[in-house]
Parts: C-alpha cells; sequence; structure tokens
C-alpha cells in the first residue's frame, strides 16, 4: 500500500476529525488576526500533523498488529506532536481564532471554582510529573495492554489520555514566561524533566531484556510484517520507548535551561523587579476595540 491510501482512516473516528479541524480553523484564523513567526506555524501544523496521522490513518492498522509501531504511534501522540505544539506558544494565536462571546465564555469557565480545582490538581509539578510516567506505563502493564488493544473504547481512551497528558506537560515544561503568570517556576521545570527520565529508561530496558514476550496479543491478531518475529518487535519496542523519548525529555530540559537563562537575563536588564506581564506574558494577541470587554 503506498501513497495517498496510507492516509485512509483504518477505524473512521469523528471525533478526531471534529478536534483536529477545529484547532486547524481557529489556528488559521488566530494567524489572520496577530503575528506568527513561521517558525512557530511550521511547528504547530507539524505538531497537529503528526497527531492526525498517528490517530487517523493506517499507522492505526498497523500499531494494532505490530508493537514497535504502536510504540512509534504513542511516540508521536505523547511526545513529539505535544512538544512542537508547545514549541508554537499556540495559546494566544488560539484564543484569537475564537469569537468575543466564546473567548468571554472561556474566561468564565476557568475561573470557575471546580474548573479552577481541577487545573491546579493536574497542573501541579508532582502530579505532572507522575501522569506523564504513569500513564506510559499503565498502558504498557501486559494485562491492561491485552484488553486496551482488543476493545475499541478502551484502546481510544488510552490514545486520547496520551495525547492530552503529553500537551498538558509539554505545555507546562516548556512555557517561556517567568512565574508567575507561568504555573511552575522555571528550575522545576527543568528538574521535572530530569525526574521523568529515569522510569522511561527502566521501562524501555525492561522490555528490551525481557525473557519472555510480554504482548502474545499481536501474535494472536497477525502481525502486519511477516519478516518481523515476536522477539524482534518486543525489543525494537522497547528501544523505541527508551531511546527516543529520553532523547526528547533531554532536548526538553535544554530548551527549559535556555528559557530559564532568557528570563534571568531579562530580570536582570530591568534591575530584578518583574515586568507585569498578561496571561500570555508577552505572546497575547492585539486586541480590537471591540474585542477588549466582554459582553455579559
Amino acid at each position: 500500500m503506498m501513497g495517498w491510501e496510507l492516509l485512509v482512516p483504518w477505524q473512521p473516528s469523528p471525533t478526531v476529525v471534529v478536534a483536529v479541524l477545529l484547532s486547524a480553523f481557529l489556528y488559521w484564523r488566530g494567524g489572520r488576526r496577530v503575528r506568527v513567526s513561521w517558525s512557530r506555524r511550521v511547528a504547530f501544523w507539524g505538531g497537529l500533523g503528526l497527531i492526525y496521522v498517528a490517530l487517523h490513518t493506517r499507522v492505526d492498522y498497523y500499531a494494532e498488529r505490530e508493537f514497535f509501531v504502536h510504540r512509534l504511534q504513542h511516540l508521536a501522540l505523547h511526545h513529539l506532536g505535544p512538544f512542537l505544539i508547545a514549541l508554537a506558544v499556540p495559546g494566544p494565536t488560539l484564543r484569537a481564532g475564537l469569537p468575543v462571546g466564546w473567548r468571554c465564555a472561556l474566561r468564565r469557565l476557568l475561573a470557575w471554582a471546580p474548573v479552577r480545582i481541577v487545573v491546579d490538581f493536574l497542573t501541579q509539578s508532582v502530579v505532572t510529573g507522575v501522569l506523564f510516567v504513569g500513564l506510559i506505563w499503565l498502558w504498557l502493564l501486559p494485562g491492561v495492554h491485552f484488553y486496551a488493544m482488543l476493545d475499541v473504547r478502551l484502546y481510544r481512551l488510552m490514545n486520547w489520555s496520551m495525547v492530552l497528558d503529553g500537551l498538558v506537560f509539554w505545555l507546562l515544561v516548556l512555557d517561556r514566561r517567568p512565574a508567575p503568570p507561568a504555573r511552575l517556576k522555571p528550575a522545576v521545570r527543568v528538574l521535572l524533566l530530569a525526574a521523568v527520565i529515569p522510569p522511561q529508561v527502566v521501562s524501555g530496558a525492561l522490555i528490551t531484556f525481557s525473557p519472555r514476550q510480554l504482548y502474545p496479543l499481536y501474535e494472536l491478531c497477525g502481525r502486519a510484517f511477516s519478516g518481523i518475529d515476536a522477539r524482534t518487535d518486543q525489543t525494537v519496542g522497547g528501544l523505541i520507548l527508551w531511546i527516543p523519548s529520553i532523547m526528547m525529555c533531554m532536548a526538553g530540559a535544554v530548551l527549559a535551561l535556555y528559557f530559564w537563562y532568557r528570563i534571568s537575563e531579562r530580570r536582570e536588564r530591568t534591575g530584578g523587579v518583574p515586568r507585569r506581564v498578561s496571561s500570555m506574558a508577552g505572546w497575547a494577541p492585539r486586541r480590537r476595540p471591540e474585542a477588549s470587554t466582554c459582553r455579559e
């Protein structure tokens, strides 16, 4: 199978189509109203495209029949796609793409006490790190993995949990702002990236060097590539979990250190007094006069 046929969905999902199209439309609309650099545009479209390809193309078929393809799929959903989107700093552009009434409704929703409590809890450094690593471990437990790959509802929950958790994590640790308004302090972001590396090394090594077959499901469902046996498939899948994931976290740590340096440099120039910033810290879109207030 070659060319455009690879883009045909294996299991069509209206949820994926609506979510991707809505995100694309809001970013395109917002990009016409605010200035966005070409590098950020490339990062956003690249990240969104990777997530779509991993969720809604023939890749899904191969991910159900080869463990190493499944790990490549989750690498795109949990690491690379959200990483690129976070580098794009998409918040101001997406917000500018919303109609004024929707922006006001979103602001009121985020100010609502129950939503604020949940957001504050999920964006704590310890909770964020545990979820980032814990979800990887959860879905790789042989018993859980077996049922998740057979039940379409669990399968979609697994994939969506990877996407959402990855977005939360990378948006937090690649934040370029001081704290506040950023949720985490620059030093905490670097330490958090360092903290999630060892558990991924351990899980990757356990799968790579396991003497037994951990995921017989791929034999039961029939393999997509006849030249790859179960042992090789599991070893390559473990290496994908091990090496590229760690490289992504190390790259994130280097960027977080650079952003920390830039924040410190700006503070030195201003005499140690932090400049008052909006919730988007210098990247907030220029508002039109009629959009400056919310109509009740």
